[in-house]
């Protein structure tokens, strides 16, 4: 708590009203965007209430040295710039936005969230998705190896797997339904057609800023100045593919059709008054080895997530969307995300700015917070009744996933990060 700074102050307000309450984007949150309106390119701006801020129109009022990089239309070059580039930011459009003073002049700029249409923050050369989340592992194997649910190395390596960047989508991307083989255990040779067991993952997204050189690891004391920010992230999985294709290399076609994520970058630095411990390892557990010793003291994140459903017999009846799963992200996660960027490049790879790493499904040990369907419906064989009488084992044509994720602690203003959507379609 000794890192906060006037920017995190509870009491602190803005002229722009609508900030002020906000349920995600208060003046204590500020993150950025990538946006397009009528009759404009992209650029970038900062959400605040229901408006975005047009930092292409204030560079004026911005340093100097900070112009070129918000000019552009992502945020590749503006990330690459590091943590203190970021609080330098933060503290000069938090002044802009508090300070009446300069309200005839950021007014002009601001542009309603409704007539706004968000893209891709950042050009993403590379994807990596993780699988910190022990519950969801857990309960994933019980299903497969009922004696050994996790593997002998679980405990020891933070698992992942190079996914497909040009597949990544900003939320509201429809979710073609895709095709690929499949094999029923009793079957003596696969079929080809439309998944049949179509499901989502509730994870969180880290976006990279500033990267390491080729064959230079990034120490797990040094990890946080290379995150940039966190969005939330939906690994749209086909579970009849990913159980046919996955031995003996892995996630294929089963993920890389899409994977959705939220358009806000929501920066460390906002997320500072929400920081917690880690979650606590048995005394069975395995010591992490020295180059996974985190000596953060709090290097969790405070943060409920949670995933809705909303399907189209719902939304005709008027309906609410239904709750699916709603936990605390650093209760599902096994190993921290500063393990995950030490793990990720102790072996020389290089990370590069808008690189995306999702942290893998976000489970927590009791059935409230259980991140995808395949954990909810126990395989298919325990099916979901929605509040509409319709059930669910996998997701249908016209179901729409909805996540969201909520910042909150004691003498704090809480922060979200916005939705990440996705409708099904045929």
């Amino acid at each position: 708590m000794s890192e906060l700074d006037h920017t995190h102050d509870p009491a602190l307000t803005s002229w722009v009203h609508s900030a002020n309450g906000h349920r995600d984007f208060p003046i204590q949150n500020l993150p950025l965007g990538v946006f397009s309106a009528e009759g404009t390119e992209r650029r970038i701006g900062v959400a605040i209430g229901d408006f975005i801020l047009d930092l292409t129109q204030a560079t004026d009022l911005l340093d100097e040295e900070h112009r070129e990089d918000l000019g552009h239309p992502l945020l590749n070059a503006w990330l690459a710039r590091g943590p203190g580039a970021q609080r330098a930011l933060r503290h000069r459009l938090s002044e802009l936005l508090s300070d009446t003073r300069y309200r005839d002049d950021v007014e002009p700029m601001l542009i309603g969230q409704s007539e706004a249409t968000m893209h891709l923050p950042c050009l993403i050369g590379d994807y990596t998705d993780f699988y910190v989340g022990i519950h969801h592992a857990t309960n994933v194997g019980k299903q497969f190896r009922p004696d050994q649910p996790l593997l002998p190395n679980y405990k020891y390596v933070p698992i992942g797997y190079h996914g497909r960047a040009s597949s990544v989508r900003v939320s509201g991307e429809p979710v073609m339904r895709p095709s690929g083989q499949r094999k029923a255990p009793d079957a003596d040779a696969p079929v080809f057609g439309p998944s049949r067991r179509l499901d989502y993952e509730l994870e969180l997204g880290i976006w990279i800023g500033a990267g390491n050189r080729l064959g230079s690891p990034i120490p797990i004391g040094e990890a946080a100045d290379h995150i940039a920010g966190y969005c939330l992230l939906n690994d749209w999985s086909t579970r009849d593919v990913q159980a046919w294709e996955y031995q003996p290399l892995g996630p294929f076609l089963a993920k890389n059709f899409l994977t959705s994520i939220s358009p806000w970058v929501v920066t460390g630095e906002a997320l500072k008054p929400f920081r917690v411990a880690a979650m606590p390892r048995s005394a069975s557990d395995p010591e992490p080895l020295d180059y996974l010793r985190d000596q953060d003291a709090e290097p969790g994140l405070g943060l409920t997530v949670e995933a809705l459903i909303s399907t189209e017999a719902m939304r005709a009846g008027g309906l609410a969307p239904h709750r699916l799963s709603h936990g605390e992200a650093a209760a599902a996660m096994y190993w921290t995300v500063n393990q995950i960027i030490a793990h990720h490049t102790v072996n020389g790879c290089n990370l590069q700015p808008g690189d995306l790493i999702g942290t893998g499904t976000l489970s927590t040990a009791d059935g409230e917070g259980l991140g995808s369907l395949l954990e909810i419906s126990k395989g298919g064989k325990q099916p979901l009744t929605l509040p509409s009488g319709e059930t669910r084992s996998f997701l249908e044509d016209g179901d729409e996933v909805i996540l969201t994720a909520r910042a909150e602690a004691a003498g704090a203003v809480s922060i979200g990060f916005g939705e990440c959507r996705g409708l099904v379609v045929a």
